[in-house]
């Protein structure tokens, strides 16, 4: 590709550069930048673009056609520096923007937009005491009343304000309820305890403790929900990278309450070690669970996700594994989380129970 044509089509249609299965970065400037994303899991060092004529930059990566990259430059000193030719950002969750882009067969799912005529369920924010359960004397725990009038079951949601801003886990419930994909389901998204976040859902006791004690209760009072005493394992939980782990640490820990799991990129194994989830998962369940598990291709996380089940299967757990083209971030989190949901609460689900 000609140099001039390729910055035409950079600052016409924006960086990087899309062709079939490349995408190709473009940079004007007098010196280098380097680039790290998604594509490289965010690790190793940044990579630098080349100088293909005076003065401009490029780096082309081959992807997968239905790839989501989320990536940002930085100086020769790690300064983070904006991408001029790309105007898309979005929060990398640690209070700046990344840059990011979707390959020709990737796009974001139209379930987290509002659909005309669907109904909405109610959001109600509610301050729970935690009795030194976790940090802090209470905890902010938003909840989600379907618009329905039967009893259903409960979705308890870690890193619950995350989900609810930045996945739009309402609006995607509301809009798989109303195409008659799911069963209505209601949700308890429970905010983390910041700086003590690791600590918290590196398959803590508290933790579980707090959700059974403190969580449940208010969910009980507020919502319609199915009773899991008539209906063992009713309930679910849903987390993302360490909020993966802490749900499943809770549906092995409880099964008779959270017999359904969803874990996205859960982090089941970090700092060179395994955590107890997998000596958990090797035991002979009271009761099987139902655990969806998803995690982004370029992600470490993949190891163990891929490891772990084969041992929960042995065990006589109902598990799926899927992995996608994408990376560590909400946005993949978002546009997937809606198979896990289907899967644990679809029409199969319901003609499963009716066996």
């Amino acid at each position: 590709m000609d140099s001039m044509t390729l910055e035409q089509r950079a600052r016409a249609e924006g960086s990087p550069v899309i062709d079939g299965e490349t995408a190709t970065f473009v940079w004007r400037g007098r010196k280098p930048v380097f680039v790290s994303g998604d594509f490289r899991d965010w690790s190793g060092e940044p990579v630098p673009l080349k100088e293909v004529a005076p003065g401009l930059w490029t780096h082309t990566l081959k992807l997968p056609r239905d790839t989501y990259v989320e990536y940002a430059f930085q100086d020769a000193k790690g300064r983070r520096v904006r991408d001029p030719l790309n105007e898309r950002l979005v929060s990398n969750g640690f209070g700046d923007f990344n840059h990011f882009f979707h390959m020709p067969e990737s796009r974001p799912t139209p379930l987290a937009q509002r659909q005309r005529g669907v109904p909405r369920g109610t959001v109600t924010r509610h301050m729970v005491e935690t009795n030194e359960l976790c940090v802090g004397r209470q905890r902010a725990v938003h909840l989600y009343e379907p618009p329905t009038s039967k009893p259903c079951p409960l979705v308890v949601v870690f890193d619950g304000p995350d989900f609810l801003r930045r996945a739009k886990l309402p609006t995607l419930v509301d809009n798989l309820i109303a195409q008659g994909r799911i069963r209505p389901v209601a949700l308890a998204m429970v905010a983390h305890g910041g700086p003590a976040r690791t600590v918290e859902y590196t398959c803590s006791e508290a933790t579980l403790a707090f959700l059974l004690d403190k969580v449940l209760p208010l969910a009980r009072r507020e919502l319609r929900l199915v009773d899991e005493k008539r209906e063992p394992g009713a309930h679910a939980v849903l987390g993302a990278s360490f909020g993966g782990l802490i749900a499943l640490y809770a549906g092995l820990r409880a099964p008779e309450v959270f017999g359904h799991v969803l874990s996205q990129s859960g982090a089941f194994s970090v700092w060179n070690r395994d955590f107890v989830v997998f000596d958990l998962a090797r035991r002979a369940p009271s009761r099987p669970l139902e655990v969806w598990m998803d995690c982004g291709h370029f992600e470490a996380l993949a190891e163990c996700n891929q490891r772990i089940l084969p041992v929960l299967r042995a065990s006589g757990h109902r598990a799926e594994y899927r992995e996608y083209h994408g990376g560590h971030n909400y946005t993949a989190w978002r546009d997937d989380v809606w198979r896990g949901l289907e899967w644990l609460f679809g029409p199969r689900e319901r003609a499963r129970g009716e066996d």
